[in-house]
């Protein structure tokens, strides 16, 4: 399980040397990922993602449960009312919940795709300033050693927080 530790960069430069050290510090480059405002000068840093600036992963899993819910009322519906037959036909209703599912998902997460992440939002400010969000993914076992390292290395970054809650594929 990883932990998302954010840190506010004041600049490319700064920027650069922090990624030289995580690296060094042996933090993959995968796990590393930077946020500045559109049209910002990212050369040489692993710039975030879709994944990591859009708010695709929550929308997605909202689309899942609400369409799955929709997709068992449906199904009891569809059930409770056979057209083809006199008896109930049960196995709709799984059928249902996993299309309303499958469906639920897709639709939520194209509309989360242009939405942006709801998480980064209290960085706004900041990376319209000019300054350059790095978060970084670790093991719950290197939290402190990798504050540490950033804190004595980057006297000029500031720690922005913790997030416990990241998601496990992208």
């Amino acid at each position: 399980m990883r932990k998302r530790i954010f840190w506010l960069l004041p600049d490319l430069a700064s920027a650069r040397r922090t990624m030289d050290d995580l690296l060094l510090a042996r933090v993959e480059n995968r796990h590393i990922h930077f946020v500045a405002r559109d049209g910002a000068d990212m050369t040489g840093l692993h710039e975030a993602n879709l994944f990591q600036t859009s708010d695709i992963v929550h929308a997605a899993e909202m689309g899942l449960m609400v369409g799955g819910g929709v997709g068992v009322v449906a199904g009891v519906v569809v059930a409770m009312f056979p057209i083809v037959s006199d008896s109930p036909q049960w196995g709709l209703v799984g059928v249902l919940a996993v299309l309303g599912a499958v469906f639920g998902a897709w639709a939520a997460s194209m509309i989360g795709s242009s939405a942006p992440n709801s998480r980064l939002r209290a960085f706004e400010k900041d990376i319209e300033a000019g300054k350059i969000l790095l978060m970084v993914d670790v093991p719950r076992s290197r939290v402190e050693e990798v504050e540490t390292l950033l804190r004595n290395a980057h006297p000029e970054a500031s720690f922005a927080g913790v997030d416990p809650a990241i998601p496990a594929f992208p």
